[in-house]
């Protein structure tokens, strides 16, 4: 256990006056690695408990551009793909008393540990560009599989298992080319697809149905260190805009 009740009251003192009371936002991280979908998470300080990122909402700020700055400052990301998925407002989301002490958090003398709503956000991120930043209350922020995620704080878990069924359910929706980096094979596309499904997809159709959408540029150059014979690599073609045209899957 740590001394640092002191510095969280004094926080929470100025989060009371400069954040809408009782609203807060959590943050599902998405990233694609290894063939496995992972989710960032944060280890507070001097315990071994985790949560996801997450924040309060500035008063002259607007609930998008919290849920921006929030996501920013753990990913070091200036570029994002966010989708506010689900508002979180049930009487009672989690044991407040049990979760302040786990983490060795102050409850006497402030108001923050009472019925809060959330809105949840989740991010897709190309894995390699995100430098994990731990937070004030923090101090350790990292990668975990979907398969591996710990118990979680608060309704953490269920934030997770909901963000992740709004994203297959939009998968033919949302631009999950986010999650891979700017060159890549067609195979490393049907395994994202198939990682976020959770079920296999036959190679053929998804090939014909992918290029249907004449949104993919394929390149000279071929995946080099594969053990059969080396993939053409492709990347997204780029609108007029100059904001790639990531495909979707139906």
């Amino acid at each position: 256990m740590i001394d640092y009740n002191h510095p969280a009251f004094q926080y929470y003192q100025n989060v009371s006056e400069q954040c809408i009371h009782y609203l807060s936002i959590d943050g599902v991280i998405f990233g694609f690695h290894q063939n496995q979908l992972k989710v960032l998470l944060l280890r507070w300080k001097g315990t071994d408990e985790w949560s996801l990122p997450g924040g309060f909402i500035l008063k002259a700020e607007s609930v998008d551009l919290a849920a921006q700055r929030i996501i920013r400052e753990r990913t070091g990301l200036q570029t994002l793909y966010l989708q506010q998925f689900h508002v979180f407002g049930e009487t009672i989301r989690y044991n407040s008393e049990e979760t302040w002490r786990k983490i060795n958090l102050p409850v006497q003398g402030i108001n923050w540990s009472e019925r809060t709503i959330s809105i949840g956000y989740y991010a897709l991120v190309e894995y390699a560009e995100v430098v994990p930043t731990p937070d004030f209350l923090t101090e350790e922020c990292r990668w975990w599989s979907l398969e591996a995620i710990p118990n979680l704080l608060f309704d953490h878990n269920h934030i997770v298992e909901v963000a992740l069924q709004s994203l297959r359910k939009n998968v033919s929706d949302q631009p999950i080319g986010h999650l891979l980096p700017e060159t890549f094979t067609i195979p490393e596309l049907q395994r994202l697809y198939e990682t976020i499904l959770g079920h296999s997809l036959d190679a053929r159709n998804f090939y014909k149905k992918i290029m249907a959408q004449e949104n993919l540029e394929r390149l000279a150059e071929r995946r080099a260190g594969t053990p059969h014979k080396a993939p053409y690599l492709y990347r997204f073609k780029r609108s007029p805009s100059g904001i790639n045209d990531i495909p979707s899957y139906t």
